[in-house]
């Protein structure tokens, strides 16, 4: 139980962490607003969206890499289920080919090998016979 919360939480972490971080301005950013580009006009005030966002993101940050070591360490001591093609300590069984059956055991089907036609293509009535002769 306690597993599953962790993964919902270690995926809404992530989300809001890359969602954050996509978020923030560059660090060239204040460089276009000081020379009146209008870029410092935010929500949060002037300096303090930086000190929000830093710090949201610093969060974040931890609480993702904290559920990550939660997560790793519960999942390191459990033992997977060997699957049956890789446990070589069990020696294949030898299997012993089937014998054929004898020919006074195979059903006859009707009409023999030698009567059926060989040909897939259904002949027509208008086409003329091939002669060998070339014209």
């Amino acid at each position: 139980m306690l597993y599953e919360v962790l993964l919902v939480a270690y995926l809404i972490v992530a989300l809001l962490l890359i969602g954050f971080v996509l978020i923030q301005q560059g660090k060239g950013a204040d460089m276009g607003a000081s020379f009146g580009a209008g870029g410092s006009n935010t929500v949060f005030g002037s300096s303090g969206s930086g000190n929000f966002m830093t710090r949201t993101t610093a969060i974040l940050a931890t609480l993702f890499f904290f559920i990550s070591l939660t997560i790793g360490s519960m999942t390191a001591n459990t033992d997977k289920e060997v699957d049956s093609f890789q446990n070589i300590d069990i020696p294949v069984q030898d299997v012993q080919p089937a014998e054929p059956l004898p020919m006074s055991d195979i059903p006859n089907v009707g009409t023999p090998v030698d009567e059926l036609e060989t040909s897939d293509v259904p002949a027509t009535e208008d086409e003329p016979e091939s002669s060998d002769e070339p014209n």
